[in-house]
Order: C-alpha cells, then sequence, then structure tokens
C-alpha cells in the first residue's frame, strides 16, 4: 500500500492543450511555463514531451530548475524568471536570465565580461503587476547603458498581467498599452531583434491582441481554464492529472458514533466507514475536513470527519459492495462521474494552479501516453 496518493499524468493531454494554443495563436512561438515542477506533473517528463511537439522555449523559475532539465538531456533555450544570485549558473548551463532589476544587470554584465562572452536575456517590465520588474525611465535609461556594449544581449521584452483572467479587461488593456509605450525606451537605438511577450493563459484565451511576437500558457497545458466565469467548450482542454488512493481499511458503525478527531462527524445510521492512506501530509489540507467528495465505485462519496496526517475517512455507505484495495478518485473521473481541481479548490477558497501543484507534487507520478 502506497501511502498518499498517485497522480496519473497524460502526456498525450498535455500534447493536445499545447496543440490548442499553437491553433488559438496562429503557429506563434510558444514559451511553456514548466516551472514548480509543471505545475505539479512533472518538469522534466512533460518538457520531453513538449519538446517532441516543437516548443520553441521553455520557462521556470529559478535555475536549480533549470539545471534539473539541463541534466535530464534537454538542450531548448530555458528562459528563468525571478533567480537573481546565481551568475555563474547562466553561463555555465546555458540558461536565459529574465532581467528585473540594476543590480542583476550590473552583476551578469561583470560575469560576461570576465569570462568574455556575451549572454542573451530577457527584460522585464513592471507595467501594473506590482510585483517585480523596471517600472521607472532613469532604470530604463541605465539599464540602456549597461547593455551597450552588447555583451548583455537583449532577445526578448517580457511583462505580465494582474487580472487578464475576469471578463473586465480594462486594466489588461492599460498594461498592454503601457507595455508597448515601454518597450520603446528599452528598444530605442536598436537592440536588433527582440521577442516581445506577455500573453499568458488567460490572455491567450481572451485577449487576442497581447499574443505579440510571442506566448507563455501555464495553466491550460495541463488542461484548465484560467478564466473566471467562462472556458473554453469542455471538450477543448483536457485535464492531463488523474489522482487515485487505494482503501486502506474499512470498518462498520453503530449510529452515534464518532470518526476522528474533535467529533466533528457523529454517525446518523449504522455507517461503512473507509479509512484511504492520505491526509494533510499529503497535500489534502484539514481545509476539507468534512467539505470533499471523492469517487468509489463510481459514486461521490463524502469525507467523513477532520482529515489527519497520514489518513482520511469516508463514509461509503450508499456505495454498495467494496474492498480494501478499490480505487479512490480524488481528481479525474471514474465511471460516469468526474472530480476536477477547480471543484476542490473552490472548497478550499483557493485556485486549480494550488491544488495542481500542492497534490502533484506529494503524490507519486505516473506516466502514460504515446512514447512511453
Amino acid at each position: 500500500m502506497h501511502r498518499g496518493a498517485i497522480a496519473e499524468i497524460d502526456l498525450d493531454a498535455i500534447a493536445h492543450n499545447f496543440s490548442l494554443v499553437r491553433e488559438m495563436t496562429g503557429n506563434r512561438p510558444v514559451i511553456a511555463v514548466v516551472k514548480a515542477d509543471a505545475y505539479g506533473h512533472g518538469a522534466v517528463e512533460v518538457s520531453k514531451r513538449l519538446v517532441e511537439k516543437g516548443v520553441s522555449c521553455l520557462a521556470v523559475a529559478f535555475t536549480e530548475e533549470g539545471i534539473a532539465l539541463r541534466e535530464s538531456g534537454i538542450s531548448s533555450p530555458i528562459l528563468v524568471f525571478f533567480d537573481t544570485g546565481a551568475t555563474a549558473d547562466f553561463f555555465e548551463h546555458h540558461l536565459i536570465p529574465v532581467l528585473h532589476d540594476l543590480e542583476t544587470a550590473r552583476r551578469l554584465y561583470g560575469e560576461s565580461l570576465r569570462r568574455g562572452r556575451s549572454l542573451d536575456v530577457h527584460v522585464k517590465l513592471d507595467t501594473g503587476l506590482g510585483r517585480i520588474g523596471f517600472y521607472d525611465d532613469r532604470e530604463l535609461e541605465t539599464l540602456n547603458v549597461i547593455t551597450a556594449s552588447g555583451l548583455l544581449r537583449i532577445v526578448g521584452l517580457m511583462s505580465h498581467f494582474s487580472e487578464a483572467d475576469i471578463a473586465d479587461t480594462a486594466y489588461a488593456k492599460a498594461q498592454l498599452t503601457m507595455f508597448h509605450a515601454m518597450k520603446e525606451k528599452v528598444l530605442q537605438g536598436g537592440k536588433g531583434t527582440v521577442m516581445c511577450h506577455i500573453a499568458n493563459s488567460a490572455a491567450i484565451m481572451s485577449l487576442r491582441e497581447a499574443h505579440l511576437d510571442a506566448v507563455r500558457p501555464g495553466l491550460m497545458l495541463y488542461g484548465y481554464s484560467p478564466l473566471t466565469g467562462a472556458s473554453l467548450r469542455p471538450s477543448s482542454l483536457k485535464p492531463s492529472m488523474r489522482v487515485t488512493t487505494q482503501i486502506l481499511s474499512l470498518k462498520r458503525f453503530r449510529k452515534g458514533m464518532s470518526v476522528s478527531y474533535g467529533r466533528t462527524f457523529i454517525t446518523r445510521r449504522e455507517s461503512l466507514i473507509a479509512v484511504l492512506p492520505l491526509g494533510y501530509a499529503d497535500g489534502i489540507g484539514r481545509v476539507f475536513s468534512n467539505n470533499l467528495e471523492v469517487l468509489v465505485k463510481g459514486k461521490r462519496v463524502p469525507v467523513a470527519g477532520r482529515i489527519c496526517m497520514d489518513l482520511t475517512m469516508v463514509d461509503i455507505t450508499e456505495v454498495g459492495e467494496v474492498a480494501v484495495g478499490d480505487e479512490v478518485v480524488l481528481i479525474g473521473k471514474q465511471g460516469d462521474e468526474e472530480i476536477s481541481a477547480g471543484e476542490l479548490a473552490e472548497k478550499a477558497g483557493t485556485i486549480n494552479y494550488e491544488i495542481l501543484t500542492t497534490i502533484g507534487m506529494r503524490s507519486r507520478r505516473v506516466y502514460r501516453g504515446q512514447g512511453l
């Protein structure tokens, strides 16, 4: 019996979603976001499949993620969004840094000068997300001075939307306008060919004018729409993660007996309770206590009582014949029923990004799809 959940990753679904991105964006170059271990799906395996499909570039958060991809044999361009301190790694592992402050730009310029070797970089502009990136005209002027020698070659210019996932696109359009204005300040004097990109999954789906030279899908590669109150038709995006476990133990309870800590669940009848070998240590948070359904024999059954560190109880009284070892589905299809990561997110008061990364990264992953 394996503790925790098993995340079945369908690489064919990811390939399908990638093709859908290409179709929606007129075959523009795709910078696939595989940070956070490909949103819990496994960055190495996902990236290899995307490379087979013709992805233009992969994007990670920190150099250690890029190094892991290099060590797996991936030679495609890799963009590093946030790292500021791993100066040597960019040169030694052929990674592309995103510059978002002058200190990092100066440090990379110095390293480039010392090695006698140029380095391709992208520049991050803060157009309204209020996180990281250049936004001050004086900083941009200084950046132009630092990059004037060509040792740091600006080959990309990017920004990130704050709320492209809502119906009102006014702020996103204002950010796009600001991006174009700031772009002119960075590119004054000529920088050669520079790839401009700002469209995340939400903007790919809802803001065609933001597609620019390339697009940066993340969530939609894994089968989910980030849009609030809207989505593609159900058959368009294919969720690529199915999360299962098995029944560890079965126990019959008389009416009036309590289940789990705190006596928050009291049986109202003679009940059959199944114990599952996972809990909050496996990413199934206590917020799901008495607040989650799972699938057993194709039927929805409720969590009974508080989620424990290693165990979760569910009430399977209505299911019928069951046995220890039977499959239980937390995310995905079983029979005619389906539970999505979005459903878990709604119950937890969060977003499906968090559900996928948390559960995916704490589960034992198995892969299926063409080429395996």
